[in-house]
């Protein structure tokens, strides 16, 4: 009988873990959600027109998943940012060259930036071609700045917490 017992409370414990254990990932995957809610963007396509539908993170911001020369990469929406901006780092793995030198105007101050060409960048169903853009050796992370270089090519609307990237007529 005290076998019993014991093999019950080890199963009560080994069910308690898988409970903790699962719930864990559900509310992972919920915040992660909330971190970043344009990971797997989709397109809409009405009367040939394309549009992408961005939800705001839980810092006010437009991230979204996209693609560099066929390489996956995350872009933060920044209507300020003249071109597409890349930290060195990422530039790096994308394997793209810096060219001319630059002056570029940041939050951060004057920085030297270095002019590159991005042979394709996607959103979704948004594709560009010889895309503008520029190195920053002095811009961390994983994410690059996705701006008017691109922009300037798609209709903004923001409702609310939601942004629709459309390509122009």
């Amino acid at each position: 009988m005290a076998g019993i017992t014991q093999l019950g409370k080890t199963m009560m414990v080994f069910g308690c873990f898988l409970f903790i254990g699962l719930m864990s990932l559900w509310f992972g995957e919920i915040e992660q959600e909330r971190l970043f809610p344009n990971k797997t963007p989709a397109s809409q396509n009405e009367n040939g027109v394309i549009a992408v539908t961005l939800k705001q993170d839980r810092q006010g911001h437009y991230t979204v998943s996209g693609l560099i020369n066929n390489a996956p990469i995350d872009f933060l929406v920044d209507t300020g940012a003249t071109d597409v901006v890349i930290p060195a780092g990422l530039a790096k793995q994308l394997n793209l060259q810096p060219g001319r030198a630059r002056r570029a105007s940041t939050a951060n101050g004057p920085v030297t930036v270095y002019q590159t060409n991005l042979a394709t960048l996607s959103i979704a169903d948004l594709h560009f071609n010889n895309v503008s853009g520029v190195i920053n050796p002095g811009m961390t992370g994983k994410a690059a700045l996705l701006g008017m270089s691109v922009l300037k090519n798609l209709e903004l609307t923001q409702t609310g917490k939601v942004l629709v990237l459309q390509r122009k007529q």
